[in-house]
């Protein structure tokens, strides 16, 4: 039986496109090349943070959003960064008895950001929050213990395989693999990919459906 339904923030509740957009203008690349570059860090299997260094050897991002921010130019998304399937999916499963929660290697500002919005979430935590950061084991154990049920009754909704799939269900969790956003199409053909999600979906519509079924299964 699933119980909760945590999901990942970044290409599954948010639309990325403008904030990369951004580090691009402040990069000062074309942002077609940056989109570019960053999707063949991703193909390599490398951190995308290795993008950064492509345009700036020695590219720190924590003192980078620091500068970032004292410039009024701070990292920033909104209602309009929310995918048109987030509302909707939160609510139906929360209105399916569902404990809905949202847990993402965030930054404590875009935790603040994401309180703001008022989600149908019972939870939201970020990894600076937490001091733990995916894909390490202690991130999902903080989720465990969030959640109000037992580990295997934990379904995790996210986008990549290295960071969300793998080690949640190392964690013992269920998961969700959703195939939009960069990671979601570069990583779709993998093995893991097919093998290791308990569900696998195109759009957050499908899945309080998907869970219902899951749970009459189970009964």
């Amino acid at each position: 039986m699933i119980r909760a339904v945590v999901f990942d923030v970044g290409e599954c509740l948010v639309d990325e496109t403008r904030e990369y957009g951004t580090w691009a203008d402040w990069l000062g690349v074309p942002r077609h090349t940056f989109a570019a570059t960053f999707g063949a860090v991703i193909a390599r299997g490398l951190d995308y943070r290795e993008t950064f260094q492509v345009f700036r050897p020695g590219f720190d991002l924590a003192e980078q959003r620091a500068a970032r921010a004292a410039a009024g130019q701070p990292e920033h998304f909104g209602e309009e960064d929310l995918y048109p399937d987030v509302r909707p999916a939160l609510k139906q499963l929360r209105a399916d008895s569902l404990w809905v929660g949202v847990a993402g290697n965030q930054t404590v500002r875009a935790g603040r950001i994401l309180r703001s919005l008022d989600l149908p979430a019972d939870m939201i935590g970020t990894s600076d929050d937490w001091g733990a950061s995916k894909p390490d084991v202690a991130f999902f154990e903080r989720v465990a213990e969030a959640a109000p049920c037992e580990t295997q009754e934990i379904l995790y909704v996210g986008d990549r395989l290295d960071n969300d799939i793998r080690p949640a269900a190392a964690a013992g969790m269920a998961t969700a693999l959703i195939r939009r956003g960069p990671w979601g199409v570069i990583q779709q053909h993998d093995p893991d990919a097919i093998r290791l999600p308990t569900l696998r979906i195109d759009s957050l519509e499908e899945l309080p459906e998907k869970v219902a079924q899951l749970n009459a299964g189970g009964r």
